[in-house]
């Protein structure tokens, strides 16, 4: 069986011409790893439309139906920093359910990796950030209320602290938030994290893949955790429109490959999703996310997953 790859046709609806987000990312990401010939789109696993009642695991439900209904405020729409469609409504539902359905294989395969996600600025009860819905606050709840897991580690490494995450799972104990971000970036007034890492500005590979050694060397063994999370943002990389960090394709690589290691080297479950990355060359940074994939394949195969 090849690596569990979850992806949906609607996870790339128009935006507006000029808009911030790259929402083609998703479309490319996928057209990608095909050229490639990681996959085909038939092997791709496609969601279901995650259900309310998981959403309402981590937001709260009014929040939830503003949202899907098309109801929310001028300030909301603001602070999310997307417009309302009902494309985009669907594809925010879905996505979420591809989540996770990757989190549901990585638990019976030991790997699997979602081609979006990672929506770590979503609170409680508003968005923020580009950020709708928190998927990963959702499958932690989900899976720990299920009883499947027993403790969870988030593993956050977009360029951006995991705020969202942080303050929706501040009281849940076996939900481990770790976020190893740029410092001095969004957002200015920083969350609470279990382990928050703050990084300088322009650090590079070897500084930053040393942290990300030393981290997980240090909390794996200490949480032993039965589901590792893995925010794999690009946003870290040096030509990134968001990022302050200093990483080459090469670093990103390396780091992609450290984390998946570090967890099935320890018979941890790790289910990678692809978080932040901003760039006008929408298929630079497509290419750029691609490198999870990549470096979940080749674990795949190293560690004969089946």
């Amino acid at each position: 069986m090849p690596l569990p790859l979850v992806f949906h046709d609607d996870y790339s609806p128009p935006l507006p011409p000029g808009h911030r987000f790259p929402m083609e990312k998703f479309r490319l990401l996928r057209d990608h790893l095909v050229a490639s010939g990681l996959t085909t789109d038939q092997a791709l696993l496609r969601p279901e439309l995650c259900p309310t009642e998981l959403l309402t695991l981590a937001h709260d439900t009014g929040y939830v139906e503003r949202y899907c209904t098309g109801a929310m405020s001028r300030e909301e729409l603001r602070r999310l920093g997307l417009p309302w469609s009902e494309a985009l409504a669907q594809r925010t539902v879905r996505a979420v359910g591809g989540s996770l359905l990757a989190a549901d294989r990585a638990l019976e395969h030991g790997l699997a990796c979602h081609l979006a996600g990672g929506t770590h600025h979503a609170h409680r009860d508003h968005a923020s950030g580009f950020c709708i819905f928190n998927d990963l606050a959702i499958i932690a709840l989900s899976l720990l209320k299920s009883g499947r897991v027993g403790r969870v580690l988030i593993f956050d490494c977009d360029v951006h602290q995991g705020d969202g995450t942080a303050r929706i799972l501040e009281h849940v104990p076996d939900a481990v938030t770790v976020s190893l971000h740029c410092e001095k970036n969004f957002p200015a007034r920083k969350a609470r994290s279990d382990w928050d890492i703050g990084l300088a500005p322009g650090l590079g590979d070897a500084e930053y893949l040393a942290v990300v050694d030393q981290t997980l060397n240090y909390l794996l063994p200490l949480y032993q955790p039965d589901l590792v999370l893995y925010d794999a943002g690009v946003d870290v990389h040096r030509d990134d429109a968001l990022g302050l960090l200093d990483l080459t394709d090469a670093g990103l690589r390396a780091r992609d490959s450290a984390v998946i290691e570090h967890c099935l080297g320890r018979d941890i479950p790790v289910v990678g999703l692809i978080g932040g990355g901003y760039d006008k060359d929408r298929a630079a940074v497509a290419r750029r996310h691609a490198s999870l994939h990549f470096s979940a394949a080749e674990a795949w195969m190293r560690h004969g997953l089946r």
